[in-house]
């Protein structure tokens, strides 16, 4: 067996009990809650990872971009949607390649876009499958929740040659804030956010019903919304049908910080070597790691700390105390550490990274370890795939 002293730096380290860990607990809220799982692979890129979740009960994958979804298709996975408004024939002549190969279904958020897609792919004598992009407080993309406009675009959907009707569907983005006030509590931040997320797809589903478009597809997804989701029905019948969290697989500093996960549920950590010690002006001590913005992200968010947090004993994620990455160049990572800790050039570090999706797009390869024994490599399939 390999050990990490063995590993050239930087380096990205996935604790394989950890991730299978986090894998069962969200199979198994999404069994609990009578839902599909549809996790979005954009954060892993892996055709390996993926296998794993659909071996564990998921029923298709979700993907963001074209190029994705080729990667998947042409390892053989079967039921792929395009979280993510399409446009242009180029696209669209590729997702019809697809389309004899795999399900695959993808967004619409617009009447234009609605109208490009629907000619393309009536005049190739075909129909696509089509979700509806809603906006449910994220103010991202999709017509709001609550308009005429999101019940007439579907309607223009649903009648529309080349295209069916599938669903539609949200993404609680807004879920990243954090409480909207001092006297809100992380975790209410996120039931509110979570309940609003459920409860206004499941009023529009309703409104849609009641106009004779009942949709077959209620989708909805973020891992801190997840943290929080408790499904329900609707007198009329409406429930969520499918939830699609991404990160939840590894987590990460952020969701740490929103209360989402804990340091001991975050499976993904970048292996980075002391290559610099210095003092500043004031004798503290300055550390200089190998990995920089092409490592990690610049991402910060609600909760956190730098760009990472480091870690003290990365078998029970302690974290380092008195040490901050608090700046990155290109091909450094700043880090101030004051107190007892201290360093010598040549040692090595773990480093929980802010955003882990982001950071997966940066490495062609990634290590699964046990402790400090590497016991497999998990190539990361879908790199750079953003077309």
């Amino acid at each position: 067996m390999e050990s990490l002293l063995e590993l050239p730096t930087p380096a990205l380290l996935i604790e394989h009990s950890r991730m299978m860990r986090n894998l069962d607990r969200m199979q198994e809220l999404a069994n609990a809650q009578s839902c599909d799982l549809r996790p979005h692979t954009k954060t892993h890129k892996s055709v390996d990872l993926a296998a794993r979740q659909i071996e564990k009960g998921a029923s298709g994958l979700t993907v963001a971009k074209v190029g994705e979804a080729e990667v998947y298709v042409d390892h053989g996975f079967e039921d792929i949607f395009l979280a993510y408004a399409v446009i242009g024939e180029e696209k669209y002549r590729r997702l019809l390649n697809l389309m004899g190969r795999a399900t695959i279904s993808f967004c619409v958020d617009t009447l234009e876009g609605a109208r490009q897609a629907g000619q393309f792919f009536s005049s190739a004598g075909n129909d696509a499958s089509v979700v509806v992009e809603v906006d449910a407080g994220y103010h991202r993309c999709g017509l709001p929740w609550d308009s005429n406009e999101i019940v007439q675009l579907c309607q223009q959907v649903d009648k529309s040659p080349g295209l069916r009707f599938q669903g539609i569907m949200t993404h609680a983005g807004h879920s990243y804030k954090g409480p909207s006030s001092d006297s809100e509590t992380h975790r209410q931040a996120l039931e509110r956010v979570a309940s609003e997320e459920r409860d206004r797809m499941i009023e529009l589903a309703d409104r849609l019903a009641q106009e004779g478009l009942k949709p077959a597809v209620v989708s909805i997804g973020s891992t801190p919304t997840m943290s929080a989701f408790e499904n329900r029905t609707s007198s009329d019948g409406q429930t969520i049908t499918e939830i699609r969290p991404g990160n939840y697989i590894f987590n990460d500093a952020i969701q740490v910080g929103l209360g989402v996960a804990s340091l001991e549920e975050c499976a993904l950590t970048v292996l980075a070597t002391v290559i610099s010690v210095q003092a500043d002006s004031n004798g503290r001590e300055r550390l200089f790691l190998d990995a920089g913005k092409k490592i990690f992200t610049s991402d910060t968010g609600y909760g956190t700390d730098g760009y990472g947090t480091l870690l003290y004993n990365a078998r029970t994620m302690t974290k380092l105390p008195h040490a901050t990455l608090h700046s990155l160049s290109e091909e450094h990572g700043w880090v101030s550490v004051s107190g007892a800790a201290t360093f010598d050039v040549g040692d090595r570090v773990r480093v929980v990274p802010n955003h882990a999706c982001v950071v997966m797009n940066n490495q062609p390869q990634v290590f699964m370890v046990d402790g400090q024994d590497i016991v497999g490599k998990i190539r990361v399939d879908a790199i750079n795939r953003v077309v």
